[in-house]
């Protein structure tokens, strides 16, 4: 105000009287805040080291190049464009130089603060941007910079970090602190979160008896894995097959794309049973059909055993020449007439359908 001034009285602060006469207040027309307070300006100039902005104030306000943003040497000309309308907080009125100097990037980290506070809270996701690549992680662009650990960044473990730089990301606030400004994120939660949501909506539209197509994912001792657009079912070694099998390795490859049978869910374990051998023709369908107990007919030596051999006469059919029917005479072990691989001529004498058995 100027020296020797009153103000008017009724006025309301816009008009001082000075050595008599009357006169507009132009102080009362600038903008009132402290330091620490968020104003908003309009962008007048940018140069290589610093934005101006016209906040309403009797001096345009001074955004250093290093308050613009949380990322590392940025350009101005990147960051505003002139004519914008930012936010930034009041640093301090007046510098050494007499100059008002504010903070875009405060501004947008208080405001940020209180959105990942709020996402803390309700658990909700936050969205933000990849700007740096470092050791064990990643740092995300929030309007606050937030850490990612490797081992968060996705399910599965991923071998280059690099291919998520600039990319905007998803992910959940698992740790805040606000005397550090320390935020760390995951996305490993936002993207487990969606799988259970994706594997409840497969299992809704799933029920026992139907086909579906899926991918070999996994081959281990007792099956193979199979999945099915986000959640994996497991077909069992007895149920790959009308034939017998060693390992689900004889028959499937990661990789393969399978047609199976739903045989059971258990949704509340979100586990599925599925069948393979049940989407194939089923061999006793045609022994029944086909052949008549009397019939002869050739098969192959699969196994001999103490007390005789299993012939198959069919894909996935196999009967058993019990030790007494293996010859005229009395023998003592049945590799004295037949081994694993022989082709023999036998009869059938019994067909047991309902027992799915062959003598």
């Amino acid at each position: 105000m100027t020296e020797g001034a009153t103000v008017v009285e009724g006025s309301d602060g816009m008009l001082l009287e000075v050595d008599g006469r009357v006169v507009p207040n132009y102080d009362a027309t600038f903008s009132l805040f402290d330091e620490g307070d968020v104003v908003t300006g309009r962008v007048v100039r940018i140069d290589n080291d610093e934005v101006l902005v016209d906040i309403g104030y009797k001096s345009e306000g001074v955004i250093p190049s290093n308050e613009l943003s949380i990322r590392k040497s940025v350009d101005p000309h990147d960051e505003v464009e002139l004519g914008e309308e930012v936010d930034a907080l009041v640093l301090t009125k007046e510098d050494q130089d007499g100059r008002l100097i504010v903070s875009k990037k405060r501004a947008r980290f208080e405001k940020a603060w209180r959105r990942i506070e709020a996402a803390a809270d309700s658990g909700e996701p936050v969205e933000g941007t990849v700007i740096e690549v470092v050791k064990g992680g990643l740092i995300i662009d929030l309007g606050v910079r937030g850490f990612l650990p490797a081992s968060l960044v996705d399910i599965r473990r991923v071998p280059n970090l690099d291919e998520y730089m600039s990319t905007k990301i998803e992910t959940k606030v698992i740790e805040l602190n606000r005397s550090r400004n320390n935020v760390v994120l995951s996305r490993r939660a936002v993207l487990e979160e969606e799988r259970k949501e994706q594997r409840q909506a497969i299992l809704d539209r799933l029920h026992p008896g139907d086909e579906v197509v899926g991918m070999i994912s996994n081959i281990v001792d007792f099956g193979a894995f199979v999945d099915l657009d986000g959640i994996d079912g497991l077909i069992h070694i007895s149920e790959l097959s009308w034939s017998h099998v060693n390992h689900p390795s004889e028959i499937l490859a990661i990789g393969d794309e399978v047609r199976v049978k739903v045989l059971d869910i258990d949704r509340e374990r979100q586990r599925i049973s599925l069948g393979l051998k049940q989407t194939q023709e089923d061999p006793w369908q045609r022994v029944v059909s086909t052949y008549n107990v009397g019939d002869e007919l050739e098969g192959a030596v699969t196994k001999v055993v103490t007390f005789g051999a299993f012939v198959e006469i069919l894909d996935g059919v196999e009967g058993l020449v019990h030790i007494s029917e293996l010859a005229q005479h009395h023998v003592e072990n049945p590799r004295e007439i037949v081994n694993q691989g022989d082709v023999v001529r036998v009869k059938i004498l019994e067909i047991d359908s309902e027992r799915r058995r062959l003598s």
